[in-house]
């Protein structure tokens, strides 16, 4: 009891101080919210928002390293060290942007080979990349096993050896497995510095309280960005290499080679190349004849000796190349080749990647975009973008540029004193500066040639060099906005990242759906808690107030346990506790049912209370210790909100151990031992469940009748109708659309997007928030364009628009925190995550039956009880996949299979083993206490026995689930539905399966060798093991 006392004190202290934070923290963000308010008066409604939500990050940014609360002779807390430690909403809660990034490792890999342009070795990247597609494993064990399968006995040190800082681990004797350990080290430290890089950015966003964690098992960086309002600039910040260079250019003035005719002489090889006369349907202009001359150069009339045929130029005539690239007739700037519009530039750049066209061009020259467009260049239309393509000059010897970014000191956007166009003034180290001098001068000297100012592959400026820039700075123009002046500006101040980043999962959340999302989920849990209270205390009389003081202080715990952990809790986390809370009197009701039954067989209430407490514990652990397996396996697998949901199950399970079975305890002797009485029961209830004499084992064959016939109705509806696959299984995008009144239909909403998503029909389906349509496509879902998402977005507006009337606005529409015709959420889920998602839901249900197995088979020495337990697990994932199968299209809320369902199905896995494993264990009592009995007598009185406490706490989980079912929102209905399936299902499952089958598999029941005997009491069942 001290040591319990001492816990409850110390855990109660450091639950309150945990608590105590929240306190300075909201006096800096009042603060904050002050000086925006005051910072924003005066400007339009529209503008304000904007103006309010900069201002307070940027307060809030200015006080982050702020001391603002002071533990005495202890520690001084920041505004950032106390945010860190205080529960975090997630984004479904609070609004915001998530993004699961994977780290490309395919362009590292080329470049700690030198960039080798081995097949062998090229061909093992496409195929690693190929894999990565639809594999559980990460880039560089994929790239090991591609090279195995290609390289035909080629050595894979061959292609590592040259690079220098390799060569005191890799030489030509050093095996491939060796090789790719090296890699894989060395990957590590990349994936752990773009990490750490990435956090750096984020900080600079100014979102409060962003979560970044790293997936070092497979390469990933899940990013949680809490009421983000530019979703386009966060995707900016979190993809962007910042890979600056400044490079030397060509001029379509250069004779030496000359990039003009190089391009020229591409077209005509294309023309040749895709067959067939070109000039059928063109008119002639005029034909010029040239005739054969003699020796002394005497013109032969009757000897043609070419034939030059001038045709009138028509759109769609120029050339496959020209037909889309304008070029520079001399006309503009002489840095730039040629122009294109915006959708022309990917087929323009895979006709100039083609090898046999590679060729025409110069070796040393590399064809590059301008990152923004340039208008004003037609007279037909001033306003039509054109994007510039440069060549950029190479040493023939490296792809390397000159000057890099490594190379700046500091970065800041100020605005140019001249033009007034916001700019980032560069400054760089000593060597940059001397190198940018140099480069400069020989500018400068030949006839102040521009130079190009490349970021991430694009050229950002090409400034003509007027004169020698000695003194280390530079500036960097194009078109900026203040915001992405200094975005970029922070970008560079930071760093290139050393690996590539690609966002494969995305979801956004308009704040207002938070908050509704926040207020059902209260109402939920109070409604829960409210009837396992009324409940208990209705049912278990003194003894419920009790339990209820107990759940109270396990809310208490859970949440400080969640802050201190530094969980961002979810949606799903707040279904974990409420599920807790239905769960977590299941340690009582299993103590207070066998006190019930140590006081009907005449104890008196303090040896009941002993004996009972004493009785249960080994049910109790069995019990939880299944569901923490179930969590584990589920934190292991789960990606995001999943994963909070299982850490918050396992907190939640931990905290019930302590509240329940230790205080609760302690609670109870401390009210008896003041010689006060103690109910158990109340009129009612006083009764219920006692002296049952069912014979359970008779009623199987008609269980098994009902289990297989709707397992099979099930199995018919999953091969014939399928399921619902969410996003997450399937890839694609999904958005949720909430319209005005009138609505329209889904029918009008897909045939609409159908017609503008080039064909690809979308799933249309109305949710449960009012005038609200989900719309899942998979358009564009497999492009690598790092704008698909936008185009996506506004393909998706065009459609809407039609529908809508016409009146809505592109801006509005795009803003989650719009009025009218909006978008609420959305997710995008690429097919890679979408594959690891579906594989990983695989693995997890694989692991938890096995772990559940092993367990089971450890705890009661017998295969028969593992086996009898597994089946009856499939046995309600089967029923309610088959009732998810069956029922969605049909009810009026979403039955999609998808992260959450999964989530579900294991909770109901760890749920309805903790059934089995009560009934289990009562059998294995009466074993030992009735050996003269037969199995089938044994196993129907350990039903009998415990089929009050299955009762009870399969009725008050299900209490909260229910609430949570009708109370929670569209968004965790499904989920809830599947715990409502799970939790009927696998109740009936540990008395009318899993009993059933462990006693069909064993002849006969034989009790356990005891390792030493315990002392017995006047009760016929002191001797139980619980």
């Amino acid at each position: 009891k001290g040591v319990v006392k001492f816990f409850l004190v110390v855990m109660t202290i450091v639950t309150l101080v945990q608590f105590m934070f929240y306190l300075p923290t909201r006096k800096v963000e009042k603060a904050a919210d002050a000086f925006a308010k005051n910072a924003c008066q005066g400007q339009s409604e529209e503008a304000q928002q904007a103006c309010f939500t900069q201002q307070r990050a940027n307060f809030l940014d200015s006080m982050s390293s702020e001391p603002v609360f002071k533990i005495p002779l202890l520690k001084t807390y920041t505004y950032q060290e106390l945010k860190g430690q205080q529960l975090a909403l997630g984004l479904d809660l609070k609004g915001g942007m998530s993004v699961v990034l994977q780290v490309d490792l395919r362009e590292f890999i080329r470049a700690l080979a030198d960039d080798s342009k081995d097949p062998t070795f090229e061909k093992a990247l496409d195929l690693a990349s190929q894999q990565l597609k639809n594999a559980q494993a990460d880039y560089v064990t994929l790239f090991g096993d591609a090279w195995q399968q290609v390289s035909n006995g080629q050595k894979l040190a061959t292609i590592f050896r040259k690079n220098k800082t390799l060569s005191d681990r890799i030489n030509n004797n050093t095996s491939d497995g060796e090789v790719i350990r090296v890699i894989r080290e060395e990957a590590n430290e990349t994936v752990n510095r773009t990490f750490e890089l990435l956090k750096k950015r984020i900080d600079k966003l100014g979102v409060t309280q962003p979560n970044v964690s790293l997936d070092n098992a497979r390469d990933l960086i899940i990013v949680e960005l809490p009421g983000i309002d530019n979703p386009e600039r966060a995707r900016t910040f979190l993809q962007a290499a910042a890979k600056l260079e400044f490079w030397k250019v060509y001029r379509v003035t250069d004779q030496n080679p000359n990039i003009i005719e190089a391009l020229i002489a591409a077209n005509e090889k294309l023309k040749a190349m895709e067959g067939g006369n070109q000039n059928e349907d063109r008119q002639i202009l005029s034909i010029d004849t040239t005739y054969a001359t003699d020796d002394l150069g005497n013109v032969d009339s009757t000897q043609i000796a070419s034939i030059d045929t001038q045709y009138v130029d028509a759109p769609g005539n120029n050339g496959p190349l020209f037909d889309l690239l304008q070029l520079n007739s001399g006309n503009l700037s002489p840095a730039w080749i040629g122009l294109a519009e915006g959708n022309k530039r990917n087929a323009i750049d895979e006709m100039l990647s083609r090898p046999e066209i590679k060729s025409l061009l110069p070796a040393d020259a590399k064809l590059l975009w301008s990152r923004n467009p340039e208008t004003g260049l037609s007279d037909e239309a001033s306003d039509k973008e054109y994007y510039v393509l440069y060549a950029i000059k190479k040493d023939r010897n490296s792809n390397k540029a000159p000057l890099e970014g490594d190379e700046v000191l500091s970065a800041s956007a100020s605005p140019d004193p001249n033009t007034g166009e916001m700019q980032v003034s560069l400054s760089f180290k000593q060597k940059g500066a001397q190198i940018w001098g140099q480069l400069t001068q020989e500018a400068y000297n030949d006839k102040n040639r521009e130079i190009a100012i490349v970021l991430d592959d694009e050229v950002v400026s090409a400034p003509s060099v007027r004169s020698p820039i000695l003194n280390g700075r530079s500036s960097i123009t194009g078109q900026f906005s203040v915001q992405e002046a200094e975005d970029l500006a922070s970008i560079l101040q930071i760093g290139k990242l050393p690996a590539r980043t690609q966002i494969i999962q995305e979801s956004l959340v308009g704040p207002s759906l938070g908050h509704e999302n926040i207020n059902r989920s209260v109402r939920a849990m109070v409604g829960g808690f409210l009837l396992v209270l009324v409940f208990m205390i209705f049912y278990y009389g003194g003894a419920g107030i009790v339990s209820i003081v107990a759940l109270f202080l396990n809310l208490f715990f859970i949440f400080g346990a969640l802050a201190s952990y530094g969980t961002v809790l979810t949606l799903p986390g707040i279904a974990g506790i409420i599920l807790t809370i239905g769960m977590a009197v299941d340690a009582n009701v299993i103590i207070y049912e066998r006190i019930r039954e140590e006081l009907r067989d005449g104890k008196s209430l303090r040896m009941a209370i002993q004996d009972g407490f004493q009785n249960s514990y080994s049910a109790i652990i069995d019990a939880n210790v299944t569901t923490i397996l179930v969590a584990l396996v589920l934190a292991k697998f789960g990606l995001g909100p999943i994963k909070g949901f299982a850490v918050v199950l396992i907190i939640g399970v931990l905290s019930s151990l302590f509240t329940a079975v230790l205080v609760g305890r302690l609670i109870i002797d401390w009210w008896t031992e003041k010689g006060k009485d103690l109910s158990f029961w109340t009129g009612p209830s006083k009764n219920a469940f006692s002296n049952l004499n069912i014979d359970w084992l008779g009623k199987r064959k008609m269980a098994y009748l009902l289990s297989g016939t709707i397992i099979l109705a099930g199995l018919i509806s999953m091969f014939t109708k399928g399921f619902d696959l969410g996003v997450d299984f399937k890839g694609g995008y999904s958005y949720n659309v909430q319209f005005e009144d009138p609505a329209p239909d889904a029918e009008q909403i897909r045939v609409a997007l159908t017609a503008v998503f080039d064909g690809k029909t979308p799933v249309v389906k109305a949710v449960d928030e009012q005038n609200t349509y989900n719309v899942v496509t998979d358009y564009l879902v497999d492009s690598e364009d790092e704008h698909a998402a936008e185009q996506v977005i506004e393909k998706l507006y065009e459609g809407i628009n039609q529908v809508a009337g016409g009146n809505v606005k592109l801006e509005t529409f795009k803003n989650t925190e719009g009025a009218g015709t909006h978008i609420t959420s959305s997710t995008k889920v690429g097919p890679t995550i979408a594959d690891d998602i579906k594989k990983s839901s695989y693995y997890a249900a694989i692991f938890s039956l096995l772990l559940i197995f092993l367990y089971i088979f450890i705890r009661f020495s017998k295969w028969q009880y593992s086996l009898g337990a597994v089946a009856a697990l499939f046995h309600d994932v089967l029923i309610v996949l088959g009732v998810f199968s069956i029922l969605h299209g049909i009810v009026g809320f979403s039955m999609e299979i998808d992260q959450p369902f999964i989530a579900a199905i294991l909770t109901v896995i760890g749920y309805s083993i903790n059934d089995t494993v009560v009934v289990f264990d009562r059998i294995r009592e009466f074993t030992g206490l009735y050996a003269g009995k037969s199995k089938e007598d044994i196993v129907n009185e350990a039903i009998s026995s415990t089929v009050s406490r299955t009762v009870i706490t399969s009725l008050t989980t299900l209490f909260v689930v229910l609430i949570l079912f009708l109370f929670g929102g569209g968004s965790i209905k499904g989920f809830a539905f599947a715990l409502l399936v799970g939790i009927v299902v696998g109740t009936y499952s540990s008395i009318f399966v899993a009993t059933p089958v462990m006693a069909d598999l064993t002849d006969k029941l034989t009790a356990q060798v005891e390792k030493k005997s315990k002392k017995s009491s006047f009760s016929r069942r002191a001797k139980s093991a619980r």
